[in-house]
């Protein structure tokens, strides 16, 4: 069991980790960068594709995984373990990515939405966009980029507990 509880934690957690990075630091920008044409992208990506559910499922078991390893290492959560600085590191890097994971929810996947059906009611209308549309999707981008940079630090940062805590002392 812990094998593959393990094995869900990793692999989930690369997916969810490396995808906020390359959302944040290559996809947004570029979409920002294509202006409106940028609204068939996203539509693309979040509705057709699903990347926020994906998202949201693969933090889901990502954290879930995450607190039963913790559990079994603290011995339910009641052992020295958790006093330990490699078993605070563990529960620094687990607060990361919890808030990561909140962020995720309430802040990029609703806004990755608006944005996306924005985008798609510009496209069906078969005409230049207003300016208020325009508008609007200048503040969902920049809304979305600020959530994505923030998800993928917090995730930077859960990576970073991840991979040292067991060699802290």
């Amino acid at each position: 069991m812990l094998i593959l509880l393990r094995l869900i934690h990793i692999l989930f957690g690369v997916f969810w980790a490396g995808t906020a990075i390359f959302t944040a630091v290559f996809l947004i920008p570029t979409v920002r960068a294509l202006g409106p044409s940028g609204g068939p992208v996203m539509q693309q990506i979040a509705q057709k594709r699903k990347l926020p559910v994906y998202f949201m499922i693969a933090g889901i078991l990502t954290v879930l995984s995450g607190l039963s390893l913790y559990w079994y290492d603290s011995a339910g959560f009641t052992n020295e373990f958790m006093r330990t600085r490699g078993g605070m590191t563990f529960g620094l890097g687990a607060a990361f990515a919890i808030v990561a994971m909140l962020v995720g929810i309430f802040g990029a996947t609703p806004t990755a939405k608006r944005a996306s059906a924005l985008g798609a009611a510009m496209a069906a209308a078969g005409k230049p966009p207003t300016p208020d549309q325009v508008a609007e999707m200048q503040r969902l981008q920049a809304r979305l980029g600020m959530m994505s940079a923030l998800g993928a630090g917090l995730l930077t940062l859960t990576t970073i507990a991840m991979a040292v805590a067991r060699y802290i002392p």
